[in-house]
């Protein structure tokens, strides 16, 4: 495929390894987290990769390099921040999406498993979306939902969870692409 994408992540890449084995041309990666072990598989690919600490030039340096490599669509892959306004509203609409582990708009933020488990929910599920300038907010692309066991642990749904991430993020962000050729 030849539409461009970036990731940005801030963990051990595992969604960013997906898109990769699924034949999305990514052109980019960036973390905040310069030990984030997605960088290395990155680097595996031989796919440039960038790491700021500092969030506010992470944001300024990602924008930078949006144009200088065409990209068509940047996607948050694990990026455990929240993007300022200001970045959001410097890309077209819809051009951020984003994977969370929660049937949005429930369990938004950091930990939803945890959530899903402590409020004892009988189904969760995986929400690609839109990002915007709130928390998880915005427009929903696709939802995948899976009922949890009574024996589940953070562990195994998150295994359970991430298996359905990593076909359904890669397709989605394929299916946007190719829409927006």
């Amino acid at each position: 495929m030849c539409s461009n994408i970036a990731v940005l992540l801030s963990g051990n890449g595992s969604n960013l390894k997906a898109i990769i084995d699924k034949g999305t041309k990514v052109s980019f990666v960036a973390s905040n987290n310069p030990k984030a072990l997605g960088l290395q598989i990155a680097k595996n690919a031989n796919i440039p990769s960038y790491s700021w600490k500092n969030v506010s030039e992470l944001e300024e340096e990602v924008l930078k390099l949006i144009i200088e490599y065409n990209v068509k669509l940047l996607v948050l892959a694990g990026y455990m921040r929240l993007l300022s306004k200001n970045f959001v509203n410097s890309l077209p609409s819809k051009f951020i999406v984003n994977v969370h582990p929660s049937l949005l708009p429930n369990y938004k933020g950091m930990n939803a498993i945890k959530q899903a488990l402590d409020d004892s929910a009988q189904y969760t599920g995986v929400t690609i979306h839109y990002v915007d300038e709130g928390m998880d907010s915005g427009s929903i692309i696709k939802q995948n939902i899976i009922k949890i066991n009574e024996n589940d642990t953070e562990e195994t749904l998150k295994d359970r969870l991430q298996k359905i991430e990593h076909r359904l993020y890669s397709d989605i962000i394929k299916s946007i692409l190719i829409k927006n050729q």
